[in-house]
């Protein structure tokens, strides 16, 4: 029986055949998109755009953003059904559109945020995870408007120590994108790898997944006006500290050790990272966690269980501000599992310590806008 969507003819002893749209929409009717797992024409996909040539057809497919995971697969199975379908002589050329706005290039991201403040430590378990959590919530106690992003990709914890373990971010659209809206606790926009993953199991992603699981909290949330955006950074130096890097213009390093000697050594790693001349981040100085320990019935006492001013003298060393020290008090730790951090309670000894780091933090962020030109992103070239 004769297609009525053909036409076949012949010409030079060649057979021809005639394309129309109805013909291109029908093959694209037969590729489903993962998405909406409808096929291309009822997702709304198609364009209205289709022009055909002879044997060339051109048409655009439009997407829900620039950064959609299925995109790659689909544009194949378009190609490939319009050939299966109807001929693989057909030269085939796929636009694309997006429904979103493009993501702002590197560069232009958070134009709204006027800091940017990345906590580290040269080694885990000195309680850096802890010093964001205050330093955020003090810096929010001052009267500023804060963000902070648990960067630790493979280790998130500020989804507990905020008490927020159950909450999961909503989409907001805003400036023509879909962006994720951070949870807000304690005067602090929050936002983490933790509220998107099971608690309970291991993240197991290669570096390359992580960095984009990265970008896209940085760059497609609304963290809006903010005067200080800090960054948990994992322990140590890893991929992710340079996808931070690459990304953003971070306006100084907080590093965080404890008064021992491994912790040390670590840190000064950390500083060393930063200062790097391809780097060149400025570092804001150093909080020694844990520098003594108190005992609640003994309030006067102090007893230097990882040894004393490890981490001051470190920073005369490195010629940087010791902008802290923190004992180790047991309602740290209490606090942080319930979800309610140290700063929260201000009228505590603990509380103050970290009322005075975020003070000594806005001071010498200040200091160093007078003083010093902004950083620049970090830029590897390939060869």
């Amino acid at each position: 029986m004769r297609n009525f969507a053909t036409v076949l003819y012949k010409q030079s002893n060649i057979e021809m055949m005639t394309l129309y749209p109805k013909l291109i929409n029908d093959a694209l009717a037969k590729v489903i998109y993962p998405g909406t797992k409808k096929n291309l024409v009822d997702s709304e996909m198609v364009g209205d755009d289709i022009r055909i040539d002879g044997m060339k057809v051109s048409f655009t497919l439009i997407f829900p953003r620039e950064t959609d995971p299925f995109m790659k697969s689909t544009l194949k199975a378009a190609e490939a059904q319009i050939h299966y379908s109807i001929s693989k002589d057909v030269e085939v050329t796929i636009q694309t559109e997006f429904k979103s706005a493009p993501r702002p290039e590197v560069g232009k991201l958070l134009p709204q945020v006027k800091n940017v403040i990345a906590v580290s430590s040269g080694k885990g378990g000195v309680g850096k995870s802890t010093v964001s959590a205050n330093l955020a919530i003090a810096l929010a106690r001052l009267g500023y408007k804060v963000g902070l992003l648990d960067t630790d990709i493979f280790g998130p914890s500020m989804p507990k120590m905020f008490g927020v373990e159950g909450e999961r971010p909503y989409g907001v659209e805003k400036d023509g994108r879909q962006l994720i809206e951070p949870i807000e606790k304690y005067g602090v926009k929050l936002l983490s790898v933790g509220f998107f993953v099971n608690p309970d199991t291991a993240t197991l992603w290669r570096g390359g997944m992580a960095s984009n699981a990265l970008k896209q909290l940085i760059a497609d949330a609304n963290w809006g006006e903010l005067d200080y955006f800090i960054l948990d950074t994992p322990p140590g130096t890893s991929d992710i500290h340079l996808t931070l890097l690459q990304t953003l213009a971070i306006t100084g390093a907080v590093i965080v050790s404890t008064p021992q000697k491994v912790a040390l050594a670590d840190a000064r790693k950390g500083i060393d990272m930063y200062r790097n001349e391809k780097v060149n981040v400025p570092i804001l100085g150093l909080v020694e966690n844990m520098a003594w320990f108190t005992p609640a019935e003994l309030p006067e006492n102090k007893y230097y269980i990882f040894g004393k001013d490890g981490a001051k003298k470190l920073a005369e060393e490195m010629d940087c501000p010791l902008l802290a020290q923190i004992p180790i008090v047991q309602s740290i730790c209490e606090n942080g599992d319930n979800g309610e951090p140290s700063a929260t309670h201000i009228e505590t000894a603990t509380g103050q310590a970290f009322i005075s780091l975020a003070q000594a933090v806005v001071t010498v962020v200040n200091r160093r806008n007078k003083e010093k030109a902004p950083t620049k992103i970090v830029h590897v070239s390939k060869k």
